[in-house]
């Protein structure tokens, strides 16, 4: 009697190459979200994108908003995702917040424009503008592009009027980014207010 081997329908390859797959793009996510940004101190590449504000296209300069006071430019991996849209809300409610300190922000994501035309209407409520940078080059000049995947990492700065950069923070979670940006542009604001005071006392002549 001969006896066949019936191949199973399954084979440790066929589990093995998908689960590796997954816990590669995971890895990748958490790698570029934990990785260091740009340094404190440098200078912010500036950039020119498409962008849309609520629901309104229009041609957003990084050196014109900066004229104005800090900009906070956060980089998102893609509009309507779970963590991207908790992100949004949370800027859009604290944009009061930003406006009192005079800053701006400008989220950067590497959406299409027709995309990010709803998702300032919907997600951002029209509060602040959203950047498509369909090639990811502004996101790599900013080193927030992940690896392999056609991502932006989860990474928000702050940068000075001067164009430096005095804040960055990287993290997977939306959770923090609006509080650690505000709480720089605070410390900033308070920088710039002690050092005004040293200079006009250095000018008044000693008694």
């Amino acid at each position: 009697m001969k006896y066949f081997y019936r191949r199973p329908r399954w084979s440790w390859m066929g589990i093995f190459v998908p689960l590796l797959g997954v816990l590669s793009f995971a890895g990748v996510v958490a790698w570029s979200s934990a990785r260091a940004a740009l340094p404190i101190g440098s200078t912010a590449p500036m950039f020119v994108a498409q962008a849309s504000l609520a629901g309104k296209e229009f041609s957003f300069r990084l050196a014109d908003a900066l004229r104005k006071g800090p900009v906070v430019v956060y980089f998102y991996p893609a509009a309507f995702t779970r963590g991207c849209t908790i992100e949004a809300h949370d800027f859009a409610e604290a944009m009061d917040s930003y406006h009192k300190l005079g800053a701006s922000v400008i989220g950067v994501s590497m959406d299409d424009i027709a995309t990010l035309d709803r998702f300032s209407v919907s997600e951002c409520h029209g509060k602040f503008p959203v950047a498509s940078d369909p090639g990811g080059k502004i996101a790599q000049s900013y080193d927030s592009r992940m690896p392999v995947v056609h991502y932006a990492s989860r990474t928000s700065y702050v940068i000075a009027p001067d164009g430096r950069i005095i804040f960055a923070y990287s993290a997977l979670s939306p959770d923090e980014h609006v509080r650690r940006t505000l709480d720089a542009i605070r410390g900033w604001r308070a920088e710039q207010a002690g050092a005004t005071k040293a200079a006009i006392q250095g000018m008044q002549p000693a008694p």
